[in-house]
């Protein structure tokens, strides 16, 4: 992937110069001006892809921003293969961990693209399971649910370039080693969360569609038929995009939500964590909170200690770092979340009482293109899978998503958390 990527820049530049050479060379003034027009064009972005790849190389990563927890984390790697390894989760089930993600060519669209399913027995060792391939289609988004004390493996369909999903199929197994075919899931267009069940025998589940920019909760007895249970956000001006649930204390049920607004690669003022409550039978929900603190990318939730967490994609604040490109990087995204060209982490946050915020605790050792975490709860111990570019380099959100990462995992324990909210 390194060596396409590299021969990719250099014919770019190549042809950049070519093309402004020409133009500077002909004898027409049509053909200078259609030259040298040509040639800025090409050469102009491969030559601000190599500024970043310079700075990222001897402008190294400062270490993970915290709030002041104090809290300490040990992270390991599980797979640096040189692909675009990404959009993870993570499940105790029959005393092994199960590990999920996405390898492929790069963070956009690909019919390459694979499903890599691994289990440990601690976590640090893992022995690949097998691979899902999408059918000729580019396969992303995987997501695990245990429905019955069997494995569910969900799973989105995508044939866009700039991935934009249109359907969700699903696979399940009695032992993790013999799966079903996958089949679809319906109601059709509905890209489907991380099941959750208070009850053993009624499964909930978040789900949004990419054309209407609504999200909903789904409701299934056997994890394979689903019916849209209530609305959580109906999209108008800004549009719903993942969402992640859990239920709290007394089986009320919390859900954050990426809200956006348009579709600018330089982001958005308007762009928030929706965070919403439902109480039972969860048919009517409750708008807590905006948060600007992040856009929650790909958002996963857990609890431990009456507290409850939640981890996804944080843009740092702009201007923190010195430096060319960080000066263009704030003339163009200043406080706009979801900027291309911002740098990105994977981040820890802690959810208000009640839904009423999200609190900055700390940033997992990432960097470029990030997050999609799966996390398990274990002996006071939290291990969170995610995806990130070389954490020592400090790429920008659009480079990273065309060049290689990593499989990472990180644990802390909960006792070097912050005290509890009063």
């Amino acid at each position: 992937m390194r060596i396409r990527f590299g021969f990719s820049l250099g014919f770019a530049i190549f042809a950049g110069l070519g093309l402004s050479a020409f133009g500077l060379l002909a004898s027409a003034w049509y053909l200078k001006v259609i030259g040298v027009i040509l040639g800025l064009a090409v050469l102009l972005p491969g030559l601000l892809v190599v500024s970043w790849l310079f700075q990222a190389k001897y402008q190294p990563l400062i270490e993970p921003e915290n709030a002041g927890s104090g809290m300490q984390m040990e992270t390991w790697t599980v797979a640096d293969d040189g692909q675009h390894n990404a959009f993870t989760d993570l499940l105790f089930w029959h005393e092994q961990y199960w590990l999920v993600y996405v390898s492929s060519p790069s963070h956009f669209a690909s019919n390459k693209s694979r499903l890599v399913l691994s289990r440990s027995s601690d976590a640090h060792h893992w022995q690949e399971v097998r691979k899902f391939d999408g059918a000729g289609q580019d396969i992303r988004d995987p997501k695990f649910g245990i429905v019955h004390d069997q494995l569910f493996l969900y799973a989105l369909l995508n044939q866009s370039f700039d991935p934009e999903p249109y359907k969700t199929i699903v696979t399940h197994s009695q032992n993790g080693l013999d799966w079903t075919p996958f089949e679809d899931v319906m109601p059709d267009g509905w890209l489907l969360g991380r099941p959750a069940t208070v009850n053993g025998s009624t499964w909930f589940a978040p789900a949004h569609r990419t054309d209407e920019g609504s999200a909903v909760l789904l409701r299934s007895t056997d994890g394979l038929n689903w019916v849209i249970h209530s609305a959580i956000f109906k999209g108008k001006v800004e549009r719903a995009d993942e969402t992640a649930l859990l239920f709290s204390k007394g089986a009320d049920m919390l859900a954050v939500t990426r809200l956006e607004e348009g579709s600018s690669i330089f982001g958005s003022d308007h762009a928030v964590t929706l965070i919403s409550t439902a109480s039972p039978p969860y048919t009517t929900w409750i708008e807590t909170a905006r948060s600007s603190a992040t856009r929650l990318d790909g958002p996963i939730l857990f609890s431990a200690h009456d507290q409850i967490y939640a981890v996804g994609r944080r843009q740092p604040c702009p201007g923190a770092r010195s430096g060319i490109r960080d000066r263009f990087r704030k003339m163009i995204d200043k406080k706009k979340q979801g900027s291309v060209f911002s740098q990105k982490r994977t981040a820890l946050f802690q959810v208000g009482k009640n839904g009423s915020g999200l609190t900055f605790l700390s940033d997992l050792p990432s960097s470029g293109d990030t997050s999609y975490a799966g996390v398990v709860v274990q002996d006071e111990k939290a291990f969170i899978s995610y995806y990130t570019n070389d954490p020592d380099k400090d790429y920008p959100w659009i480079l990273g998503m065309l060049l290689p990462t990593r499989i990472q995992i990180s644990m802390f324990n909960f006792t070097r958390l912050l005290p509890e909210e009063k």
